[in-house]
């Protein structure tokens, strides 16, 4: 048997420990002997916790704690962990402090130095992504989108041009509403995972745009916590030129009466190449030139100007 995790400090240790979000065969067994060792637990909902704590033949006592009360019952907390106490902190489902509870009990032990361990557990943002289909090397996790109002204009605006892959929460009465608002933002084509129920008897993903959403979800209404994954914007590629055809650029520019450096920066912009290295290329250019056609004097010097 492990030894039980402790502080090494006289202070408590809190410990962030993360429970399924539907499939009770997800609960780890580090997270159950942590709540069975542990003084006592803070639980989003005691009653639904219970449940978990019954299941699992865990007695430890639990006291609540969620968006409510928190500001009273942190400083209960903390008043445990100060005395040397190790407690438990745990969320209807998931990973506490991800849209969860957990975030200014967290900060105050970071505060007053007090040791604080996670116990990973499920979370519906990575499950929800790793099977979307979608980019998975670059994400942002946004959670729940303001309800309504300025805010929430302001929170879609800032997101029209997120190149990364885009993780929102959404319940069900609001599905729609989100959607519309999306495709107005992102476009109607942007591609999307929408998971339901995960890890449940009834989980589903559906994939396709943003329009086949609004589309599906208006015959088809749904039921249960909602997971959305939304491509991030495709960024405009420009095709990469070799030396030869950059040239060929140039020279046109050149033929049009451009100096070296006008015909530089006009390149640069059209390809994205870098001005410096077009500039060299036009230095090339010229030396070629004088190879083929000797000229009868001393020609100007023609700078890269800033």
């Amino acid at each position: 048997m492990n030894a039980p995790e402790k502080s090494c400090t006289a202070l408590g240790t809190l410990y962030i420990v993360g429970t399924p979000i539907g499939n009770l065969e997800d609960m780890s067994l580090r997270a159950i002997r942590i709540l069975k060792e542990v003084h006592l637990i803070a639980a989003e909902d005691t009653r639904h916790t219970g449940k978990l704590l019954h299941h699992f033949q865990i007695a430890t006592p639990q006291v609540s704690y969620h968006q409510h009360n928190w500001q009273a019952r942190t400083p209960e907390l903390m008043a445990h962990l100060q005395r040397g106490e190790n407690l438990a902190l745990v969320s209807d489902a998931g990973t506490p402090g991800i849209s969860d509870p957990g975030f200014e009990l967290v900060q105050a032990c970071v505060e007053a130095e007090v040791t604080v361990v996670p116990i990973p557990g499920a979370n519906a943002a990575i499950a929800a992504l790793v099977a979307s289909g979608l980019p998975t090397d670059r994400f942002c996790f946004e959670g729940f989108l303001p309800a309504k109002g300025k805010q929430r204009h302001t929170r879609l605006a800032a997101l029209a041009t997120e190149s990364r892959t885009l993780v929102f929460y959404e319940a069900p009465h609001r599905l729609g509403q989100t959607l519309t608002d999306l495709a107005d933002t992102l476009g109607t084509d942007r591609p999307l995972s929408v998971a339901r129920e995960l890890t449940k008897l009834h989980e589903t993903l559906w994939r396709g745009t943003l329009a086949e959403a609004i589309s599906h979800f208006q015959a088809h209404s749904p039921k249960g916590e909602l997971t959305l994954v939304v491509a991030g914007q495709t960024m405009p590629t420009t095709p990469i030129l070799s030396d030869a055809q950059l040239k060929t650029q140039l020279q046109v520019c050149l033929a049009q009466g451009l100096s070296r450096s006008q015909a530089s920066r006009q390149v640069a912009h059209d390809t994205g190449a870098a001005r410096r290295d077009l500039y060299q290329l036009t230095l090339e250019l010229a030396n070629l030139k004088s190879s083929a056609h000797p000229p009868p004097g001393i020609g100007g010097r023609d700078e890269l100007q800033s």
